[in-house]
């Protein structure tokens, strides 16, 4: 693989790692001493991707800015991979009315018409809607494509199925990725899930599945690469699971009593692993790794303060932009 690819996955995972550091670091500011969800800057749930970093940085630089994205209820790196602007994104996560969604959508309803990205928090929610898009696209006689990103839980949903079978049907260009971190919320997929790889269950509908291990970002770069080439040259849609990893709760606030393995989680971070292999590759130097980190920290501190600067949304205007 080309080094200046490699370069920009690794900045892309940095990115979004920093993010969601930052994030974090905001969204815990004044729930202390005794955490309440309901209080604070940044209140209600929050779901950050710290650990799957790979899948979003891996796809992203194969998508163009008119191909749309429909991300799941951990949104944060997809957003930021597909060219969400960040400021705004900050703001309506901060609930402000320079925000995506004039503060009215929160974390889970990002929504950029510029980047053609949506995300929602309902469970496969995304999938029938980038199968339309899809269908939009091939009806326009574009090579425009969509992506669907969820999660190994929402594999069972039928609206997982619906969307599958759809696509193969019609031959869509969409793409359909599984981030498969092995909890749904709290629900191992050993509990869940009869098969071992949803990436199997493609072959139901007559389209290509493909299982990408390890958290490997280079491995999902070149699978994403040849499945949105083939959705962009008429050849239908697939199916892709990355086996990611969840390195933090399900949400914030979960003590997480539930997982077994989380002794062992943080040595399979995948940001300074990749950034190791960089390093032993010759890719990356102290210089560059310096210039990256600086990068992002400067970016993403700059959209914080651009939230935390907006006004929040007068009370009075709360039935505004409302359907009739």
């Amino acid at each position: 693989m080309d080094d200046a690819v490699r370069l920009e996955l690794y900045r892309t995972m940095r990115l979004i790692r920093t993010y969601e550091e930052a994030i974090l670091r905001e969204y815990h500011a004044d729930k202390k001493p005794s955490f309440d969800i309901a209080k604070g800057q940044i209140p209600g749930e929050m779901h950050l991707c710290t650990g799957q970093e790979p899948v979003p940085a891996g796809f992203g630089p194969h998508l163009r800015r008119d191909d749309a994205v429909t991300g799941p209820h951990r949104p944060h790196g997809w957003a930021l991979a597909k060219g969400v602007d960040i400021e705004r994104m900050t703001a309506e996560i901060f609930g402000r009315i320079d925000g995506l969604g004039k503060g009215r959508g929160g974390h889970m309803h990002l929504f950029d018409q510029d980047a053609h990205f949506s995300c929602s928090g309902i469970i496969a929610e995304g999938l029938p809607t980038a199968v339309g898009m899809a269908l939009a696209f091939k009806k326009q006689g574009s090579d425009r494509v969509a992506i669907a990103v969820t999660g190994e839980g929402a594999a069972n949903q039928g609206a997982f199925h619906e969307s599958l079978n759809l696509a193969a049907l019609w031959k869509l260009p969409v793409v359909f990725i599984v981030e498969d971190n092995g909890w749904g919320v709290s629900v191992s997929k050993a509990q869940s899930t009869c098969i071992e790889s949803n990436a199997d269950r493609a072959v139901a509908y007559g389209m290509p599945g493909v299982l990408v291990k390890d958290n490997a970002v280079e491995a999902i770069y070149a699978v994403a690469g040849e499945a949105i080439s083939r959705a962009r040259a008429g050849g239908g849609p697939t199916l892709i699971e990355a086996e990611t990893l969840r390195l933090w709760g399900h949400f914030e606030g979960d003590p997480q009593l539930y997982r077994a393995d989380l002794d062992g989680v943080a040595a399979l971070d995948p940001v300074p692993a990749y950034e190791a292999q960089l390093r032993a590759d010759s890719v990356l130097s102290d210089d560059i790794v310096h210039e990256v980190t600086n990068w992002a920290v400067e970016r993403v501190e700059s959209a914080i303060a651009f939230a935390k600067s907006s006004p929040e949304p007068d009370p009075a205007t709360a039935l505004n932009y409302q359907f009739a």
